[in-house]
Parts: C-alpha cells; sequence; structure tokens
C-alpha cells in the first residue's frame, strides 16, 4: 500500500468524516487532530484511526502530527470571514497561512505526499474573497517543489449533514415564500462520498502527482433548481421569488447576521457571479462515476438517509 499512514487535517468536518472512513475501510491507519475531540465521536470507534486534540495552526504541533506520517491530506475551509483586501483575515488564516504552514511541517518532517483541497472558481482575480483566498492557498501548496503535491477543486459538495441544500430545505419549513438572489447561478454538485473517493484513490495512484482536479457531479443546475428541489425532497416546496441584485445584497447583508452564524453573506453572493461548473468530466484516473443528486438527496431530505447509504453502497457494489 502506498502512503499506508495519513494525517486528515480538518477530518473532523463534513468532507473529512467521510474521507476518514474510506481511508480506514481501504486499510490506512489515519491521525484527525482536532481543536475539540468530542466532536468526532464517530470517528474515535473507526479501526485504524486515532483522534488527538491538537492546534493545527502550531508549527511545533504540525512536526510533531507528521513525525510518523506518509501523506498528509488538508481539508481545513471556511465560507464566510470579515472583510479585508484581496481577502479577509480569517480567510488568509484558514486558507493561505494555514497551507503555508502545512507544506513547511511536510519538509521539514520528512513527508513525501500532499493533498490540498481547493474550490472550483479559484482565482487570484475571482469577484469574492473567498476565491481569492482559495486560489492564494493553492499557490501555497505547490511552494514546496519537493512534495508531491495533488489539488482538488471540487464545487458544492452535497450528503447528509451538508450546510447547502440541508439549509435551503431548512428555510422552506419555516419561510411561505422563498425569496433567492443569484437565482440563475449555475452549480455542479458532488456527492461527498466521491469527494472521498477521489482522494483515497489518488493516494493509491501516483499518476495524480503534480495535477489540480475538478471535481463535479454529472448535472449542471441553477441555484432556483437546487432551491426548488431541497423543499421538494424535504417535503415542503415554496414559491420561489428570484431577488434583483439590490434586494440580493440586503437579504445577504441580513443573513450575515442570523442568529446561530452567517447563513450566507454578501461575499457568498460574489462568489456566485462566476458559474461553479466544471470544464468537462471527471479525470478518469481518479476512478469515480459521480452519483446523482436526485438518487441521494430524497432519502436524507426526508430523513430517511440510512437507506440511502445503503443502497448507495449496493449501487456502487454492482448488486
Amino acid at each position: 500500500m502506498r502512503y499506508p499512514t495519513v494525517l486528515v487535517i480538518g477530518g473532523s468536518g463534513f468532507v473529512g468524516s467521510s474521507l476518514v472512513a474510506q481511508l480506514s475501510n481501504a486499510g490506512h491507519v489515519v491521525t484527525v487532530p482536532t481543536r475539540r475531540r468530542e466532536r468526532a465521536k464517530s470517528l474515535i470507534t473507526l479501526p485504524t484511526v486515532d483522534v488527538v486534540e491538537a492546534d493545527v495552526h502550531d508549527d511545533a504541533t504540525l512536526r510533531r502530527l507528521m513525525q510518523d506520517a506518509d501523506a498528509v491530506v488538508n481539508l481545513v475551509g471556511i465560507l464566510h470571514s470579515r472583510p479585508g483586501d484581496p481577502y479577509g483575515p480569517d480567510f488568509a488564516r484558514a486558507h493561505v497561512e494555514l497551507p503555508k504552514r502545512i507544506v513547511a511541517a511536510c519538509a521539514a518532517s520528512g513527508v513525501s505526499r500532499y493533498l490540498h483541497m481547493s474550490a472550483l472558481g479559484a482565482a487570484v482575480d475571482g469577484p469574492s474573497m473567498y476565491q481569492r483566498s482559495k486560489a492564494a492557498g493553492e499557490a501555497a501548496a505547490w511552494s514546496e517543489p519537493g512534495l508531491k503535491t495533488t489539488v482538488f477543486r471540487p464545487s458544492v459538495i452535497f450528503g447528509a449533514g451538508d450546510h447547502f441544500l440541508n439549509m435551503f430545505a431548512a428555510m422552506q419549513r419555516i419561510l411561505p415564500v422563498f425569496p433567492l438572489g443569484c437565482a440563475e447561478a449555475k452549480f455542479q454538485p458532488i456527492h461527498v462520498e466521491d469527494v472521498a473517493r477521489a482522494y483515497v484513490n489518488a493516494l493509491a495512484c501516483e499518476q495524480t502527482i503534480g495535477h489540480t482536479y475538478e471535481l463535479a457531479g454529472p448535472t449542471v443546475y441553477s441555484l432556483r433548481q437546487l432551491v426548488h428541489l431541497a423543499g421538494l425532497y424535504a417535503g415542503c416546496p415554496r414559491p420561489i421569488i428570484a431577488l434583483p441584485p439590490s434586494l440580493a445584497q440586503l437579504q445577504a447583508l441580513l443573513l450575515e447576521y442570523a442568529p446561530f452564524g452567517p447563513l450566507m453573506s454578501r461575499d457568498n453572493l460574489a462568489s456566485m457571479q462566476v458559474d461553479n461548473v466544471a470544464k468537462g468530466p471527471i479525470a478518469p484516473e481518479l476512478g469515480i462515476q459521480p452519483a446523482a443528486l436526485e438518487a441521494i438527496a430524497p432519502y436524507y431530505l426526508s430523513g430517511c438517509f440510512p437507506r440511502a447509504r445503503y443502497d448507495d453502497y449496493r449501487t456502487r457494489a454492482h448488486r
């Protein structure tokens, strides 16, 4: 097995939980650092997985975590930040400074393999702070020439526990109508298990070294269509009212100050000025056929996810 021991930074999050489970199933020994160990309860019981409390923004801690690692995966990403130019301080810390620390620690610790999570639409001249910070993070990922690096650019990721379709469904449960900015913005959502599988397969395929891969599902949707499907699958479809740009900005501003944290921001709105669509199909060396949103989302949005996961696994096993 190539790279038998893997350090997954951001492994307790939405994508990380799926990736760590797949790595464990494939026989890798996995270390998952997290600020609070109780947040990763679902991972603690997995065989070959060690969940440790650690501050990954500390250089000495990173080097210690990498002492026995053959490969490092960085999945850390955030959607919101305080403002700044070219990106805010929260984006700078998570998307730019942390990758710099990680690749420096890899070089210092003798780790040879690095897999990095970026985002579809990352660009130094992108309209949003998020996109610009992701581009700067990619530059950091490539900054150590001796490191065998692979970068992934996924579109929006869906699956049980996502903060995308679930948010739209939750809002339609309480709103009589759904006002929507950037209603015609385009997305190509990909299932979280497919994203995780791309990482696992890349570890086993040396051909992926030195490449950047776009990850997207089989279908392109407008945001309006995705909101409609979320409401439909949750059993509470609402009329959707497309907002003009001025009202969309006002809505985003209000949602930035939602009681339990931002639901959306003006920066998110800026990101949607660029369609979140891949240039072509997923590269064949990644070995995945992305699942259709319609085959999975109805189950977890309606509260029947365990059956959906069983059916998904059975389909992939050709049974």
